[in-house]
């Protein structure tokens, strides 16, 4: 599952739900049963080629109450999980640092000493981003420029 388009996103999230069922212990499943179902009704609102006041006003309501159920997410369930990087993560992370090494050591051959290898770095839910900050947004950028299918964001 490398290199997803947008529409492999929007499939995954509609098939979640059954697939999160009952995987983990109470209160984790119904938090996360409750932002996933969230999840989907706010997508769903934010796809639709026809907005009428009342839709939009579901669609910010629901942005409101997605807002709260990510913080109790990340209040809620993150602290309780150590989650790391990913083997492919790691592995990336020590390709960077051998050629950081590779080229002090071109620099200053004294320097030549072998690092050792580092765990998995702690990975956490990270709520400071544009993506998330963008949310917000939808419902007026839908007021102003229509649909989010009547137009494109790229350059000309």
């Amino acid at each position: 599952m490398k290199k997803l388009a947008a529409r492999n996103y929007e499939d995954l999230l509609q098939c979640s739900m059954p697939v999160f069922e009952g995987l983990l212990q109470e209160p984790y499943n119904n938090i996360i049963l409750d932002l996933l179902f969230t999840l989907n009704e706010w997508h769903s609102l934010a796809k639709l080629r026809l907005h009428t006041d009342s839709t939009l006003q579901r669609l910010d309501a629901r942005t409101t109450h997605l807002g709260r159920q990510l913080h109790q997410f990340l209040q809620g369930v993150c602290p309780d999980f150590d989650t790391r990087e990913l083997p492919r993560e790691e592995a990336a992370r020590g390709q960077r640092n051998a050629c950081k090494k590779k080229s002090a050591v071109l620099k200053n051959p004294v320097t030549l000493q072998k690092i050792p290898r580092a765990p998995p770095k702690k990975k956490n839910f990270n709520m400071c981003t544009y993506k998330l900050h963008s949310l917000g947004d939808y419902v007026n950028t839908i007021r102003w420029f229509g649909t989010t299918d009547s137009y494109s964001t790229q350059p000309v």
